[in-house]
């Protein structure tokens, strides 16, 4: 895979009004990249487009005629897309009687969101010769995510088509990687049930520090961006001895269900 030259390059990022994604945005733009910056909070857009020195494009990332005007201005702007972050994304919790209209609702943004990107990128990525997208997956996608069935669901859903992305393309000039962040301070992080934050090891990242691990990966091009190390280390577990992996999530399903309860 491919190298990506930040400097200069035309950058589009998803959910960028706030969190890892405003970071990404920051980051980039120091490394000398033009940004295009989507929220569907306009306000948020706008006020990290002037941050960085790029343009606000607000809108739903998962609706299709939001990301064909993203695509559209952002190529009028950039000339052409060199890096799309596919990051917008939602966790409303719940499990199997979350209602059907959360469930949808999630399905469209955390992976309908990135099909349709990839519509409208792929065909000019394929015609130049080289194009990028960078998906935040989470590390709900290797593993799971104890408090919330639609939102590991779908990031296993979103890994799914990443992977279908690279293994079809990757070899006609494009590149496509996955962020797969444990926990993160930000403002899904601190909605999370108090009980689960307690329960669940492993160092909370700032989303700076996130980006810093972006800017790292897209220098050799890896598949899997893992801000937190250890992620690599339960994805093999999980594959080689499955049910010792469940085993131990439904250890630690208790052990949150307790702490919850008192």
């Amino acid at each position: 895979m491919a190298a990506l030259e930040l400097k200069n390059a035309g950058v589009v990022v998803t959910g960028a009004g706030s969190g890892i994604g405003a970071s990404l945005a920051r980051r980039f733009a120091a490394e000398g990249a033009r940004l295009v910056v989507n929220d569907l909070d306009g306000a948020a857009a706008a006020r990290v487009a002037a941050e960085v020195g790029g343009l606000a494009v607000p809108g739903d990332a998962s609706a299709e005629e939001s990301v064909a005007a993203l695509v559209t201005a952002a190529r009028e702007h950039l000339g052409e897309i060199d890096l799309f972050c596919a990051n917008a994304g939602i966790e409303p919790g719940g499990g199997e009687h979350a209602p059907e209209e959360i469930w949808d609702r999630v399905w469209q943004v955390n992976v309908m969101g990135h099909v349709r990107a990839a519509r409208h990128l792929i065909g000019p990525w394929l015609e130049r010769g080289r194009g990028h997208l960078l998906a935040t997956v989470s590390a709900a996608g290797l593993l799971t995510h104890l408090e919330s069935a639609p939102y590991s669901v779908t990031k296993h859903g979103a890994l799914a088509f990443a992977e279908w992305l690279s293994a079809t393309y990757g070899d006609k000039g494009l590149t496509v990687q996955v962020l797969c962040p444990l926990g993160v301070r930000t403002e899904m992080y601190e909605k999370s049930d108090p009980a689960a934050r307690t329960v669940l090891a492993g160092e909370v990242l700032e989303p700076g520090q996130v980006a810093d691990s972006v800017v790292e990966g897209l220098v050799d091009g890896r598949f899997l961006i893992l801000p937190h190390p250890e992620v690599r280390e339960h994805y093999a577990f999980r594959a080689n001895d499955t049910e010792r992996w469940l085993r131990g999530m439904r250890r630690l399903r208790r052990r949150i269900d307790e702490a919850a309860s008192g």
